[in-house]
């Protein structure tokens, strides 16, 4: 069935794009347009679903160095494959764009790591990890929050770990499972979920003062 004939069944243009397209291909392009969205935000010192009054925490310091080093190895072999590459124009061309293009994925991964932080504010902790993860937790559901450093994760069932540089060091207990999503397949429910951010005391003071007195706190 063709688009059009989707729209006019009363598919929304999503679900008519479902009907023609397999989804794991419509997760990777929306998580591509996310990623240049973080571009662009991050040219304009912007960031991503803060409001005023929100708290926002970020959480990019500790892969700053990995993903800068990448960017660093990315640039030299683009340089040296042109030098490599220059008497043959056809494969020099291929290479530049695929080098290109790899080294404003990486720059995407981070702009969207640095726009997109934990945010805070309305009766909700969004907890973030670049752009393939935004998770809403309604503040009533969190029964315990714990500021506990981590540097090895099981990944048991019902569970969701988003270290950065390995470590996690804010874990939270819920007392109703949420909705996780994943970039290629449907979400799960989890009612652990473990993260970290760059300020870890300060994001753990907030969520203290913000859960009390539902919240138990350890």
């Amino acid at each position: 069935m063709s688009g059009r004939r989707l729209r006019r069944a009363g598919l929304s243009w999503r679900g008519a794009a479902g009907g023609l397209v397999p989804e794991p291909v419509l997760r990777l392009a929306g998580h591509e347009l996310r990623l240049w969205q973080s571009l662009v935000l991050w040219v304009r010192r912007a960031r991503h679903g803060v409001r005023e009054g929100d708290l926002a925490f970020g959480h990019a310091r500790g892969d700053a160095a990995m993903m800068y080093g990448l960017l660093f190895v990315c640039l030299v072999e683009t340089v040296g494959l042109s030098v490599l590459l220059a008497d043959w124009p056809a494969a020099h061309a291929v290479v530049l764009v695929l080098d290109v293009q790899t080294v404003l994925f990486l720059l995407g991964l981070r702009a969207a790591a640095v726009v997109r932080p934990h945010v805070l504010g309305g009766g909700v902790l969004r907890v973030r990890s670049g752009a393939h993860l935004d998770l809403a937790i309604p503040l009533e559901r969190i029964a315990v929050v714990r500021r506990r450093s981590a540097y090895s994760h099981a990944g048991a069932e019902g569970e969701l770990n988003l270290p950065v540089g390995s470590q996690t060091s804010i874990e939270l207990e819920l007392s109703e499972a949420v909705e996780a999503p994943r970039l290629l397949r449907a979400g799960r429910p989890v009612r652990v979920v473990r993260f970290h951010a760059d300020e870890p005391d300060a994001m753990y003071a907030a969520l203290v003062g913000a859960t009390r007195p539902r919240g138990e706190v350890t």
